[in-house]
């Protein structure tokens, strides 16, 4: 399908459920795309860090794109993570991505090798030039210290290189200045990827949210985009409040035997196999596994929610 200009809605980073040995669990993946659909979810963004698409091999990759794709014919955009190194071998990714199926892909800024600015803005030229689907824009500092600076973004907005820009910088200050810069380009899409401050977000201005806490709990981040735009200030807050609550589980895992990573998407998972929607709550090697008290802590923050 077409993608819709400007984006607009949630977004959830499609986790990517894999069986013991490590293989991509395509059964469980359709279910969790049906368990998203069902929420009343507005688009899927596959192969982001949320899948652990830093973890697949192009193999796996594919399959993930190609078995989201095909399930929801249509149904929905699916969004996938042409992520690499350098502008080669995302270009590599890109079509890889569009044969599989994608109605856009979601492109960082070039790592490992260091860049300057300059080298950003061509890189992100160079690939919408090679891509037949829309390109977004995907800032992740954790992950990719070389950031696309705001006025940059909107430069390459301008000129129609970028579509969107998937923004999980943390850094509201410098989201107000792509929002506050999209408002003359009604096309383009500003999208957040924090769980904790969708609200914010929202009020300032952007068009969506790419929430990795969405593969558990859909309707709740639904219903916060639509208790926003329909200037229910209270509800928002409290709505706000419980998914900050339920985002708990992240931290239900000992931070002194794994890293953040392994903690959250491995909470996601586990909090997905106890829902019933995945078969195993596996993460890729070398994520190491939640033990049984913290799958337990996982447990206790589903119940709270009122999702177990």
């Amino acid at each position: 399908m077409t993608l819709p200009a400007p984006l607009t809605g949630v977004v959830p980073p499609v986790c990517t459920p894999l069986t013991p040995d490590g293989e991509v669990d395509a059964g469980s993946l359709l279910r969790l795309v049906d368990h998203l659909v069902a929420g009343g979810v507005h688009g899927l963004f596959v192969l982001g860090s949320t899948s652990e698409a830093a973890y697949l091999t192009d193999r796996q990759r594919r399959l993930v794109v190609e078995t989201v794709a095909g399930h929801v014919g249509g149904q929905l955009p699916v969004l996938a993570g042409a992520i690499d190194m350098t502008t080669p071998r995302v270009l590599d990714q890109v079509a890889a991505a569009v044969a599989a199926g994608a109605d856009a892909v979601v492109v960082t800024a070039p790592f490992y090798a260091r860049t300057h600015p300059a080298e950003i803005e061509r890189h992100y030229r160079l690939v919408a030039a090679g891509s037949p689907v829309p390109v977004l824009a995907y800032d992740i500092p954790v992950s990719v210290p070389a950031r696309p600076p705001a006025g940059l973004v909107l430069r390459l907005a301008a000129d129609g290189v970028l579509a969107g820009l998937k923004d999980s910088s943390g850094d509201l200050a410098g989201f107000r200045e792509i929002v506050t810069g999209a408002r003359a380009l009604p096309r383009f899409s500003v999208l957040t990827g924090s769980e904790l401050v969708v609200d914010a977000a929202l009020a300032l201005g952007a068009h969506g949210a790419v929430p990795g806490l969405a593969n558990v709990d859909p309707h709740g981040y639904v219903r916060l985009d639509r208790l926003c735009r329909a200037g229910d200030r209270e509800g928002t807050r409290r709505e706000q409040e419980r998914l900050c609550a339920l985002y708990g589980m992240v931290r239900a895992a000992d931070p002194a035997r794994m890293g953040p990573g392994s903690a959250a998407i491995g909470a996601f998972k586990t909090a997905l196999h106890l829902q019933g929607v995945i078969t195993c709550p596996a993460t890729a090697r070398p994520q190491i596994p939640l033990s049984p008290p913290e799958v337990s802590a996982v447990e206790g923050f589903l119940v709270a929610a009122g999702l177990l």
